[in-house]
C-alpha cells in the first residue's frame, strides 16, 4: 500500500481508465467530452467561464466562475446557459453540479436547478449541496 501527498497525474489517469473500462462494459463506451464556454473582455481577460464535461447524457458542470468585479451583471447566467445549449445539442438530459453554501446554490436554483442532496457542516458555518436539472423538450 501506498500512500501519496501529492498529485499523481499518471495515477488519477490510470485509476480513471479503470473506471471507464468497468462502465463500458456495464453502459457501452462512451467518451467524456470537454466542454467549456468563456466571457472574454476587450483585453482578451476571462471575466465569467464556466468547464464540465459531457457523458452519458449527463453534462457535469465541474466550475463555474465569473471576476468579482463583473458579478451581478448576468455574465455567470450567460455563459451557464450557452453552456445547456451546447450539452443539449450533445444529446445530454440532465445537468449536475455541486456547490458550497457560501457560493452558488441560489444561482443555480435560479437557472431551474433542483437541491437532490445536502452534506452539512463541510466547514464550521458551511454546507455542500448538490444539485440537477432536467432537461425537457
Amino acid at each position: 500500500m501506498e500512500i501519496k501527498h501529492e498529485e499523481d497525474k499518471s495515477l488519477f489517469s490510470d485509476l480513471v481508465d479503470g473506471v471507464r473500462k468497468y462502465n463500458f462494459q456495464k453502459l457501452g463506451t462512451e467518451k467524456s467530452s470537454p466542454l467549456s464556454v468563456t466571457l472574454k473582455n476587450n483585453e482578451g481577460k476571462i471575466v465569467a467561464g464556466v468547464s464540465g464535461r459531457t457523458i452519458y447524457k449527463q453534462f457535469l458542470v465541474e466550475v463555474l466562475w465569473a471576476d468579482e468585479s463583473h458579478r451581478g451583471k448576468g455574465f455567470g447566467r450567460e455563459v451557464m446557459e450557452q453552456a445547456e445549449v451546447e450539452a443539449k445539442k450533445r444529446g445530454c438530459i440532465t445537468a449536475q453540479v455541486d456547490t458550497l453554501s457560501i457560493q452558488a446554490p441560489a444561482f443555480y436554483q435560479k437557472l431551474g436547478f433542483e437541491i437532490i442532496g445536502k452534506i452539512p457542516g463541510v466547514t464550521e458555518d458551511h454546507d455542500r449541496y448538490f444539485l440537477m436539472k432536467a432537461y425537457t423538450e
